[in-house]
C-alpha cells in the first residue's frame, strides 16, 4: 500500500515538473509548449528528483544545506538523464549550451539553483501536502488511482519511445538562444563583468 502512495506522489511531482517546465517554455516561446519526453502531462525526471530529495534529505533541517544537497543531487540526475536519452535516442531534450557555467550543455548553474530551490520547497512544503493528500485516500481509491495513472504513464512511455521525433524538440534549439552570444541576457552579463 505504501508503494502505491509513493507512486502517486511520484506522479504528482512529475505533473508539477511538467507544469513548471511547460510554463517556462511557453512563456519563453510565447506559444504553448508541451515539454518533456512523454506526450501527456508528466515529466518523470522531476518525479524521480523530487522523490530522491524527499526520501533521502527530508531530515535535513538546515535550509542552506538542503538547498546545496538538493542542487547537487538533482543536477546529477539531470546530467545522467540527458546523457542517457541522448545515448539511447541520439537527441537532446534540453541544451544549456551558451548558458553560464554549464557542463556539456547538460546542466548549468541557473537550472541547478532553480532545482536547489525546488528541493527546499519539496521538503518543506510540497511533500508534506502531497503525502497528506495521498495518505488520506481510502485503499480502494488508492488502488484505482494507481492503476489509472500507471497505465497512462506506461502507455504514454511506449508510444513516446515508438514515435520519438526531433521536430517535437524545436524548443530545445530556441532555449540556447537565451544565452547565445548576441542575446540581451548575455550582453547584461558581459556588462556586469566589466
Amino acid at each position: 500500500m505504501m508503494l502505491c502512495r509513493y507512486f502517486l506522489c511520484f506522479a504528482i511531482y512529475s505533473f508539477i515538473g511538467w507544469a513548471y517546465e511547460s510554463l517556462y517554455y511557453t512563456l519563453q516561446q510565447r506559444k504553448f509548449v508541451n515539454s518533456g519526453f512523454l506526450s501527456t502531462c508528466f515529466c518523470p525526471i522531476y518525479g524521480v528528483g523530487a522523490m530522491v530529495v524527499w526520501l533521502f534529505f527530508k531530515n535535513i533541517n538546515n535550509t542552506f544545506v538542503l538547498f546545496l544537497v538538493g542542487m547537487i543531487t538533482t543536477s546529477a540526475i539531470e546530467y545522467f538523464v540527458s546523457w542517457f536519452l541522448e545515448t539511447l535516442f541520439g537527441k537532446r531534450w534540453w541544451d544549456y549550451t551558451g548558458w553560464p557555467l554549464n557542463i556539456k550543455g547538460r546542466v548549468c548553474i541557473i537550472a541547478a539553483m532553480a532545482f536547489g530551490t525546488l528541493s527546499v520547497l519539496q521538503v518543506k512544503l510540497i511533500a508534506p501536502i502531497s503525502m497528506g493528500l495521498v495518505m488520506g485516500l481510502k485503499p480502494i481509491a488508492l488502488y484505482i488511482l494507481t492503476v489509472i495513472v500507471a497505465s497512462v504513464m506506461i502507455i504514454d512511455t511506449v508510444i513516446s519511445v515508438k514515435e520519438v521525433d526531433s521536430e517535437d524538440l524545436w524548443y530545445v534549439e530556441k532555449q540556447s538562444e537565451i544565452f547565445g552570444k548576441d542575446s540581451i541576457v548575455k550582453r547584461i552579463i558581459n556588462n556586469l563583468k566589466r
